[in-house]
């Protein structure tokens, strides 16, 4: 089977309305079209790269192969986990957990986005905790780091509540101009402290040497 040879496809992440885990070929079709249906406005960029400005066609078709990508390129050293989330089994919301070196660094990174249709009813918040709380409850991550635009309030709101600090901020150029990243760091201790969500992990046991850490 499957599972046996590739033990990431039985991994599943669960909240109270929420489900997190890698998608079935057609879930991967439906996140993609979510995509091309739009994610923000036209005039905003949340993204460090503008893959949103292609043509809704070559969107679709991005989100595929970059998620194939991922998973293609996979080692124990560098990973990034490319969840698909489901709210009452419809697909509404990409969900990344990556690192590198992550048994020396202890150090995790995410990113996001979701479907403008499904925005502003708090799945943000419960999809980031319930990847955090993969990090820092099952793989022994010591710190999570994010960032995001100074005009995204809604990241850095769900940053705030979940426990994160400033980090500082990073300059970039998109679209051709200068942007500022207020850069975010959580701490295992304020991971503990802040978190509310109930998350459920099944299938992580044989998925740990995967992330780089040592089988439980």
């Amino acid at each position: 089977m499957l599972v046996d040879d590739f033990p990431l496809v039985g991994l599943r992440l669960m909240t109270p309305r929420l489900e997190l885990r890698l998608p079935s070929a057609e879930e991967l079709g439906a996140l993609a079209a979510l995509a091309a249906d739009g994610i923000h406005p036209p005039s905003a960029m949340p993204f460090l790269v503008p893959w949103t400005d292609r043509p809704s066609a070559e969107v679709a078709r991005g989100v595929i192969q970059h998620h194939w990508s991922r998973l293609g390129n996979w080692t124990p050293d560098d990973w990034s986990l490319n969840l698909t989330v489901l709210h009452s089994g419809v697909v509404v919301w990409q969900q990344t957990l990556g690192a590198r070196d992550l048994a020396i660094l202890r150090e995790v990174g995410t990113g996001s986005w979701l479907g403008k249709r499904h925005q502003g009813q708090g799945i943000g918040t419960e999809m980031r905790a319930a990847v955090l709380h993969l990090a820092f409850a099952g793989l022994g991550a010591e710190s999570a780091i994010s960032g995001a635009f100074e005009d995204n309030l809604a990241s850095q709101g769900i940053s705030r509540k979940l426990g994160y600090r400033p980090d500082g901020l990073q300059r970039h150029a998109v679209r051709g101009g200068a942007r500022t990243v207020r850069r975010l760091r959580l701490l295992r201790a304020d991971w503990e402290r802040c978190r509310s969500i109930p998350v459920t992990i099944d299938g992580l046991s044989l998925c740990r040497p995967l992330f780089g850490i040592a089988p439980a």
